[in-house]
């Protein structure tokens, strides 16, 4: 991918004028190969027609929503790309539904209503997103860590990791200083 213009996005929403008003953003910003789905079931079947570098995904849709879609993307065997990058679009910015949203594996977050600024400040940031996908058993999405911290010095990063107690190990130096 060289330029904008070279990249193809789904616009998963079940409210015709919204992906009309996407469209003409996207398309007044350079991108020209947009394709839209009404509903999530239409979206999986066209992303398994053609491969899209990029998902925006509106939350309340009917009868699947936005945040199962993604859960759907990230997680079904028959998914045709668990990586691709997925902006979520919703009015609803309650904390705990950012959280639901990045925990389903969403890449980015766009609120309603939506401007052209924010849209393609939002779209550069997950097609240039550096971020491993991470896999585990409950999770598979962007790494939440944006940022390694500098004085990281060991394998535990979580306090369930399991560290060591401290007091039960034994330096070696420490018993040479004692002999």
């Amino acid at each position: 991918m060289t330029s904008v213009s070279d990249i193809h996005v789904l616009v998963v929403d079940d409210n015709r004028q919204m992906r009309f008003l996407l469209r003409c953003l996207l398309r007044a910003g350079g991108v020209t190969d947009v394709t839209e789905a009404d509903n999530a079931e239409h979206a999986f079947d066209l992303m398994r027609v053609r491969p899209v570098d990029l998902v925006i995904v509106d939350w309340m849709m009917r009868p699947v929503d936005g945040l199962e879609f993604t859960r759907m993307v990230r997680w079904d065997w028959k998914s045709p790309n668990p990586y691709v990058p997925l902006l979520m679009l919703t009015a609803h910015t309650e904390a705990s539904r950012v959280a639901a949203a990045r925990d389903a594996g969403v890449s980015g977050f766009i609120r309603k209503p939506i401007s052209a600024r924010i849209l393609f400040e939002r779209m550069t940031f997950v097609l240039t997103d550096t971020r491993m996908i991470i896999r585990t058993a409950d999770f598979i999405g962007p790494d939440r860590r944006h940022a390694q911290c500098q004085d990281y010095a060991g394998p535990f990063r979580r306090e369930s990791d399991g560290r060591p107690n401290l007091m039960d190990t034994v330096d070696v130096d420490d018993e040479r200083w004692r002999a």
